[in-house]
């Protein structure tokens, strides 16, 4: 069996690749909820159109966020007290994949049938994502400001048998 040798911060490649891709899906997704209500208001198709196109994109992006994310936590140097946080992080990660795409598909049908219009049911539950992903966020930033996951003195200090 292959392995290769890890870093300081516990992974194969210089730096975790997991966050890049979740901000860009982040930005992506707020980006899309914004050009929508915007949208709404100000009866700009424009905006429809750039709004399901970083929704698209982002639907296809997340999973590669969620994929690397679950290669990094297996590389984590997980103690007890994380456990309960990453756990949260990674459900919630595999189920906003899941309702972005769900989300990005009605999309497309509303899209098909009237690109002019958005109905306000679709920004109730576009909202209501927006929550979620506010919600993920928190517990990302959780993982790595609180409990120190692929940062480098906390990857030191359990690699010297240092643990809470």
């Amino acid at each position: 069996m292959l392995t290769l040798p890890l870093n300081s911060q516990n992974l194969p490649y210089p730096d975790p690749i997991h966050p890049i891709i979740v901000h860009f899906v982040i930005a992506m997704v707020l980006f899309s909820f914004f050009c929508d209500v915007v949208g709404y208001f100000t009866h700009n198709a424009r905006l429809f159109e750039v709004s399901f196109w970083n929704l698209f994109v982002a639907a296809g992006a997340i999973f590669l966020a969620v994929i690397f994310g679950q290669f990094e936590a297996g590389l984590a140097n997980n103690y007890e007290a994380v456990q309960p946080t990453l756990n949260f992080h990674t459900v919630m990660g595999w189920s906003l994949a899941v309702l972005v795409v769900i989300i990005t598909a009605w999309r497309f049908g509303i899209r098909d049938r009237n690109p002019l219009k958005i109905p306000p049911a679709y920004l109730g539950v576009a909202t209501f994502l927006i929550c979620l992903v506010f919600l993920q966020v928190y517990l990302g930033s959780k993982l790595v400001w609180v409990y120190g996951l692929h940062v480098e003195p906390v990857v030191e200090g359990m690699k010297q048998g240092v643990s809470q």
